[in-house]
């Protein structure tokens, strides 16, 4: 083990043994969550500190209804779908995209929006639509895909924009009172677009910690240093340990891209509902690339599987060990949910790193 993560988690233990109950923290973020288990980070836990997985992962928080829109667009005659990779997996009420190709569909997996746009280009005579997931971090290169095709022209380009916002889904969370938190790790690589005062309202409104943390596994034990050394003193303030990279204010370039091409709007989340100003729709000017305008489709409601615990798992108020379909019936070959479909998903990454030591009735972590 690195003497550094050494030193950290005993430091981190010697905070633990001043808390006056077991406290629990919830890592936001889905790279957070991968990172914590690729790393071992939470065999190094003290017993008074527990973590949780929060909605962080972008495939895990897309709506079903936005997965059978963009079924119901693979349909369409000579539509191509670009889509990254993990979405393709994702089911739907009438399975998933992966299905549809099968079928005969055309779904390409692109590894940016920029190739999406170079799609278009190439097949002037077929209609490309991008599936817009994704937090802060891929919105601004989605608002940058719109811009260069509206400013060459290119006007067989279009997306189904899904993107949200993680610091409303954040407050929902909180404003719902029935998940017991006492601190978030929040996202490193949103927080560098957003920057880290974006949190300030969080700790005004809730008196919730917040501690913005990277993704290696030293920066993660300082950011849950933090954070028990707060809950250890009773106080709620927002810290940076990530500064080297996030600074107050964000990046000014991306924000001022997406506020050029989105406006914030409300928007449904898997399992969370629809969450006030937490989704980002094309302004007016840009309407006409939006394909669920272009194509006339509007999305119907959820309807989940109603054995799947995926939205219990990415709000906090189960593990994946709990849910009856998980490592049997759920795995990564056959998933029931979208948290065992992404790489970033809780369930993959339990399913990956823990199932062996998950047993028959543990309560896991949240307990």
């Amino acid at each position: 083990m690195n003497r550094q993560v050494e030193q950290l988690a005993a430091t981190l233990n010697c905070e633990a043994d001043r808390l006056r109950h077991r406290v629990v923290f919830m890592e936001v973020c889905g790279t957070h969550t991968v990172s914590i288990f690729r790393h071992g980070l939470r065999a190094m836990l003290p017993a008074s500190v527990g973590l949780v997985s929060g909605p962080g992962c972008p495939v895990c928080v897309t709506a079903q209804r936005h997965i059978d829109a963009a079924i119901e667009l693979s349909r369409q005659e000579g539509v191509v779908i670009a889509t990254y990779g993990d979405m393709i997996r994702v089911p739907g009420r009438s399975g998933s995209l992966e299905k549809q190709r099968g079928l005969g569909a055309d779904v390409r997996v692109v590894q940016s929006t920029r190739s999406a746009l170079e799609l278009a280009r190439r097949n002037p005579d077929r209609e490309v639509v991008f599936i817009a997931v994704g937090f802060e971090t891929t919105a601004p290169a989605t608002a940058v895909a719109v811009l260069d095709a509206c400013r060459d022209g290119v006007t067989n380009f279009s997306i189904l924009p899904a993107h949200k916002l993680v610091v409303p889904a954040m407050v929902a969370l909180l404003a719902s009172e029935d998940v017991r938190l006492d601190g978030f790790l929040c996202p490193g690589h949103v927080s560098v677009v957003i920057g880290a005062q974006a949190y300030r309202p969080v700790v005004k409104r809730f008196n919730m910690p917040c501690v913005v943390a990277g993704f290696e596994p030293a920066n993660i034990l300082a950011g849950l240093i933090a954070l028990a050394r707060q809950a250890a003193d009773g106080e709620a303030r927002l810290e940076n340990v990530y500064s080297a990279v996030v600074t107050d204010e964000g990046n000014r370039v991306a924000c001022t891209l997406l506020d050029e091409v989105f406006e914030p709007v409300d928007t449904v989340w898997r399992a969370l509902g629809s969450i006030p100003d937490s989704g980002l729709a094309l302004r007016p000017k840009y309407a006409r690339f939006d394909a669920l305008t272009r194509f006339e489709i509007v999305p119907g409601e959820d309807e989940d599987h109603p054995a799947c615990r995926c939205g219990e798992v990415i709000t906090g108020r189960t593990t994946p060990d709990q849910c009856a379909l998980f490592g049997a019936d759920c795995t990564p070959l056959t998933p029931f949910g979208p948290c065992m479909v992404s790489s970033e998903g809780t369930c993959s990454a339990w399913y990956k790193y823990e199932r062996h030591g998950a047993t028959k009735g543990r309560k896991g972590n949240r307990q």
